[in-house]
């Protein structure tokens, strides 16, 4: 299959890709101290928020990767953004702890049983069979610029509304002033489903990536790979740490000292590490071998977590603070750029691939139920510097176990 869509099928498909995630994670990641500040949350009660949004993405992987083989990708892309930005009118509203449950839940099918396969989907289609490191570099790079790009809009927004100072601003200004940045990012999503039902099509006849009917047998054939079963291990110990960036802008509120305004504007600046790397590695990636490099991302991830591991980062540290940040961030992102880019050497067919990767995923992505929770768990147990040391040991234990199975991975599939 040669890359036959045009470049703004990919735009379009980044750009969905990131604002079908800015309300539930995004955003919460940037905000941090902002989101438990107004929510009035411990970070044990927000992990439970995403533990909801877990189990229900755990069920919703393997029926939207049959349902992602069945109909065309653009819509229901498309539906999902439209559904996902209705929850944001919800969560503008501050609802209490079990309606925001409820919410994380919806959001869960929203953005997994209707999105996340036909992404990557459209995203293999897009790459052909030659430019599968390019394609996914391209879409997780993109999508970080993407998250960059509504971050520093989301900071611009939030900074409209509360004073110079943030601690002098009142607890309902700081509410309102969030509550706009919500509200802006629903409309934000709502064009961009509207963009992505018209306009992202791709040079493909669909019928040529769609199946009637997915039967037993070719579930059953697909399970026999084993690259499907490799990828489960990789993708789970990769996304856990990536979940782990999500407490970065709170690491540079509690142990840098930084305040609101500015820990959120390292998360932003995290955000901007995300496509510098992405675009990096998809550039140049498929001159050499994917399944190496995946190696790779996780030996800088388990270097970059040791550095926060061991402790020896502090508020006098800035500068090795912030070299820290950007080998995890290296390690991390260039992980999520390369697990699903590797389908194709593993010889995963393409009709099948919604499939694979609801099944992958239904293992793969399992960090959303536990891993907010036992972050939650070890900072509020072990408050302060402890309870960050503990959670990057936890990194750190993931990225070598990830770096294993990558390396069995190259060792079946890369060297040829």
């Amino acid at each position: 299959m040669k890359q036959t869509a045009t470049w703004y099928y990919l735009v379009l498909l980044i750009l969905a890709g990131e604002a079908v995630f800015i309300l539930p994670f995004v955003l919460p990641r940037i905000f941090r101290p902002t989101v438990l500040d107004v929510f009035q949350m411990s970070n044990m009660e927000w992990g439970i928020n995403t533990a909801v949004y877990g189990i229900v993405a755990m069920i919703s992987y393997p029926f939207g990767g049959i349902l992602a083989d069945k109909y065309p990708p653009r819509k229901l892309m498309a539906i999902a953004l439209w559904m996902t930005a209705v929850g944001g009118l919800v969560f503008a509203t501050f609802p209490k702890f079990e309606v925001l449950q409820v919410l994380f839940g919806y959001w869960g099918f929203t953005t997994i049983f209707l999105f996340w396969a036909p992404m990557i989907k459209a995203t293999r289609v897009w790459g052909g069979a030659a430019s599968q490191g390019k394609a996914f570099g391209l879409l997780d790079g993109g999508r970080g610029l993407t998250g960059f790009l509504f971050g520093l809009l989301g900071v611009f927004v939030f900074s409209l509304f509360v004073a110079d100072d943030v601690g002098s601003t009142s607890f309902a200004d700081r509410k309102d002033a969030f509550a706009y940045v919500i509200y802006s990012f629903s409309l934000v999503i709502i064009a961009i489903g509207i963009l992505t039902w018209f306009f992202m099509k791709s040079g493909v006849d669909e019928k040529e990536i769609l199946l009637q009917k997915i039967s037993v047998k070719q579930i059953g054939s697909v399970l026999k790979l084993p690259a499907v079963w490799l990828l489960m291990v990789i993708i789970l110990c990769a996304y856990v740490a990536y979940k782990i960036t999500d407490i970065v802008s709170q690491y540079a509120n509690e142990v840098m000292l930084y305040d609101q305004v500015e820990s959120a504007q390292l998360g932003t600046f995290l955000q901007f590490l995300r496509p510098t790397t992405g675009i990096l590695v998809g550039l140049i990636v498929d001159r050499f071998k994917i399944t190496l490099w995946l190696v790779f991302s996780f030996i800088a991830s388990i270097i970059g977590g040791l550095l926060f591991a061991t402790g020896i980062i502090g508020p006098s540290t800035t500068a090795l603070f912030f070299l820290s940040v950007i080998v995890v961030a290296i390690g991390v992102y260039s992980a999520r750029a390369l697990y699903f880019a590797v389908m194709q050497d593993g010889k995963i067919p393409i009709v099948l691939t919604g499939t694979a990767v609801g099944l992958i995923s239904l293992v793969g992505f399992t960090p959303d139920i536990f891993a907010s929770l036992a972050f939650g768990y070890l900072l509020d147990s072990n408050p302060g510097e402890p309870g960050f040391q503990n959670v990057f040991w936890m990194l750190t234990g993931f990225a070598v176990i990830g770096g294993i199975a990558a390396l069995i991975y190259y060792r079946l599939y890369g060297r040829k």
